[in-house]
This record gives C-alpha cells, structure tokens and sequence, in this order.
C-alpha cells in the first residue's frame, strides 16, 4: 500500500536507526507530513513498550502471588486462594480501568486534534480538565471501595471465605487508591495525545522497576519490610504507580513535552462539558466490555477455585500479549486525531489500515506460539497440576480468535481518535453485552459444555466485532466528527 510519501524502506538504515533512537529519547515529530510507514514506527515502538511495561503489573504481581502456594521464604500455601483473590480484584478492577481508558480515550482526541491544528494551549486545557476529573472520580469510587472491599470481594467469589481472608488486604489497596490508577493512564493519554509516547514509557519504566523490587519485599517480608502476604503486592503496585503520578505533574508543569499545563487542574464549564461529552462514549466501551469480562469471571468461579486460578492465569498471560498490540492501535488514535487535525482525512485512513496490518502480523505470530507451546508459556506462571490445564484450555482457544482482535482494537481507535465514539460504543453493546454473555451463559449452562462453554464465546463475540467495526470504518463517517 503506498502513502504517498517517502517510502520506508527508501530511508537508510542509519538514518532511521537514528530517528528511532532520537523517539525513544523523546525528540519531536510531526506526524502530519512524511513517511506513514516511519510515523507508526516512531509512535509504535514507545507506546508497544509502554503497554508491554503496563501488563507487566499483573504479571508480577500474580508471579510472586503464585510463589506463596510453592511455600517461598516459608509462606503458607494458600492452595489457590491467593490468585483467585487477585484475579476476583482485577475483575471488579477492570470497571476502574474502563473509567480510565475511556476518558483517556477522549483526552488523546482531544489532545491530538488540536495539536494537529497547532492550538498548544486549547490541548493543554483539555488535559488539565481531564485531571480533574480523574481526581474527583477517584475520590468518589475509592472511599467507599476501601471501606466495603471484603463485601466485594466476597460478592465476586461467591462468599468464598478463604479467598477473602486471603485477598481483602489486596482489595482495598488496589480498590481504595484507585485515584493513583486513573491519573497514571490520564496522564499518559495526555502524553500519547500530544505525540510524546516515551513520556508515557517512562512512567510506566518507573512505577514497573518500583513494583518490581516492592512485590518480593513486601510479600515474603524479606530485609526490614513487613511479611504482608497477597496485600503486600497490592501495597507495591500502589507505591510504584504514585511516584510514577508524581513524575508525570513534574514532566506536565515544567513542560518538558509538547504540552505544558501551568495548572494541573481546571474546572472550566465549556471544556468540561466537552470532554464528557467524548468520555461518555469511550467510557461506555470499556464498561461494556470489561462489565462482560466481570461477569464471565462470575460464570467461570462456578466451576471451582482451580478453574478459577487457572482463567486468571490465562487472562493474565493473554493481556500481557494484546496490550503491546494495544500499544500499537494508540499509534492509529494519534495518527487519525492529528492528521483531521490537519485537514488529511486520507492520510489518516491509510494509516489505520498500514496500522491493523502490522498488528494483525504481531498476534498472528502470537497465536501459534500459544497454540503450540501453552504448557510451555504457563509453566512460567505456575506448576500446579489442578491449575495448568485450565489455564492451557483459556490460552488455546481464547487466542484463537487473536488476528480478529487486532483489526477491531485498532478500528476502535481509529473511532476514538478520530472523536466519533458512538459507533464503537453501539458495537460493543450488541457484541459484549446482546452476544457474548448469552452465549456464555448458554453453552456453559445449557448446553453443559461448562468452562470451555464460557471460553468459546470469547473469540466468537470477538471477531464478530472486529469484522462488524471495520464495516463501519470502510464507510468514513468518521471523517466528518468535528471535536
């Protein structure tokens, strides 16, 4: 596919290695003119290490979870417990995150359309207004979250009293400070907005190597920290991810990207309304979809706390392969915001099709390491007998449906990016909420094909999805959405 300008493999080697190496130190770009093909590298290779960075959180932490079952630094096995608790927490979790990336989402149109019109401050607005936001909204969720996190939690596992004995602790910190989370990511979709991914993967460096060196420590109680058990990984990724908060108001007030916010907060009536105006939309998305990841999650503990351990585990090692392709379809959100910016609806579709190729490639490859090697891939995360085959059956066939995913995440970005946030909201309500979970329902329960019912319908309501949003996409309505 030709873009019409300078072809990527016409740019020698050297000069692009050093272009690469001045976008992993944050030197600037403008997205809106040259080569597609160098554009979505420079954009993707930051943002896919961001997302991989960002994955690594619940990866860890369930590592190191996962440890207290094999008894390290003589810590009492849980047998189980331990990771369904984690996994119950990220389900309940996960509705915080749709908050977050929603109105990311909205931040990085927002963010991105006016770069791409040169309006600096009008972009620095919208990032101060969503900071605000994030700060309320944390505020109002967390209280009530730290205060009622064993009911919660409890609600989630069935009443299971060891699984909330064991993972209450986990809960509340991860719940409570939600605050932390939400303006972590609002942050960097600020940044990712305005064309500046190595801010956001700095971030995500600093708050991962903190979780990283905290979980052991704070888990096992090795050196002067205090023996916390499963509360202690959630302890860890709240510290991490709070100094990771602090760098990024460094970064935004001393104007060290493209935007520079002399207010970190700001409540301004007209700017507000617009933001939730795009919000709605791109919240409604992720609490669609991760609504149906919650309940799914409350069909699967029906069979059992093994079940239950070995799908957190296969969720967790699935995530941690599609956030670096959900990396990759941020490129596309920047490239559509910016370049309708500039008045090239074109260029902007050309590089969301240049964009869902190259993802497509990346979990093709994906797709048969898992197919091939999962007891391999799951022998990383755990050992256990009455958990590894559950967790290999969620990997087989969950990632069967991986070259779909790719081309519907990134037609949902090019949607969001472009400001036209109804269309993938409708999609997702009849995909995740009218398909999926009837379906689920229907072939675990009905038809009694039990666990592997729920997983089918997974990549079924998936690539329906994806192939339905590049329908959609293919007419350019989106093309005409004025933010």
């Amino acid at each position: 596919m030709h873009d019409g300008s300078t072809n990527f493999e016409s740019v020698a080697p050297a000069t692009l290695w050093a272009r690469i190496a001045g976008a992993l130190r944050g030197e600037q770009y403008d997205y809106t003119q040259g080569s597609l093909r160098r554009a979505i590298l420079l954009l993707a290779i930051p943002m896919v290490l961001e997302m991989s960075l960002e994955s690594l959180f619940a990866v860890v932490d369930i590592w190191w979870v996962n440890r207290i079952d094999d008894g390290w630094f003589g810590a009492v096995p849980t047998q189980g417990a331990a990771a369904a608790s984690i996994g119950a927490t990220e389900a309940m979790l996960s509705i915080i995150y749709a908050v977050a990336f929603g109105l990311g989402m909205a931040v990085t149109a927002l963010v991105a359309r006016r770069v791409g019109e040169k309006d600096l401050p009008g972009a620095a607005r919208a990032g101060a207004q969503a900071i605000g936001l994030g700060v309320l909204l944390g505020v109002v969720i967390g209280v009530p979250a730290w205060i009622y996190a064993a009911d919660l939690l409890a609600l989630m596992t069935d009443g299971n009293p060891r699984v909330v004995a064991v993972g209450t602790g986990y809960a509340r910190w991860m719940l409570g400070f939600n605050v932390i989370i939400t303006l972590l990511f609002l942050q960097n979709a600020i940044f990712r907005g305005a064309g500046d991914p190595i801010l956001a993967l700095k971030t995500l460096a600093i708050s991962n190597g903190l979780n990283i060196l905290l979980d052991p420590c704070l888990i096992f109680g090795l050196g002067p920290f205090p023996a916390m058990g499963v509360e202690g990984a959630g302890l860890a990724t709240c510290i991490g991810r709070g100094v990771a908060v602090v760098y990024q108001f460094r970064v935004l007030r001393g104007g060290h990207g493209r935007i520079h916010l002399p207010r970190l907060l700001q409540f301004d009536p007209a700017p507000m309304w617009q933001l939730l105006r795009l919000s709605v939309g791109t919240i409604g998305q992720f609490l669609i979809a991760t609504s149906s990841w919650v309940i799914l999650m409350r069909f699967v503990s029906e069979f059992g706390e093994g079940v239950g351990a070995g799908y957190t585990i296969g969720v967790r090692i699935l995530v941690f392969a599609l956030l670096p392709a959900w990396g990759l379809s941020n490129a596309a959100a920047t490239l559509v915001g910016q370049n309708l910016g500039a008045g090239l609806p074109e260029r902007a579709e050309r590089a969301v099709w240049l964009t869902g190729l190259y993802d497509a490639i990346f979990l093709g490859v994906v797709t048969l390491v898992f197919e091939l090697f999962p007891h391999q891939v799951v022998g990383i995360m755990t050992t256990d007998p009455n958990v590894v085959p559950h967790a290999v059956d969620t990997l087989r066939i969950v990632a069967s449906g991986y070259i779909f995913y790719a081309w519907g995440m990134v037609a949902v970005q090019a949607f969001n990016g472009a400001g036209d946030t109804r269309t993938p909201t409708w999609l997702h309500f009849w995909f995740f909420l009218t398909l999926e979970i009837p379906l689920a329902y229907w072939a675990a329960f009905v038809l009694d094909h039990g666990f592997h019912g729920v997983l089918w319908s997974i990549p079924l309501a998936e690539s329906g999805f994806a192939i339905a949003a590049l329908v959609m996409f293919k007419r350019g309505r989106w093309k005409s959405v004025k933010v």
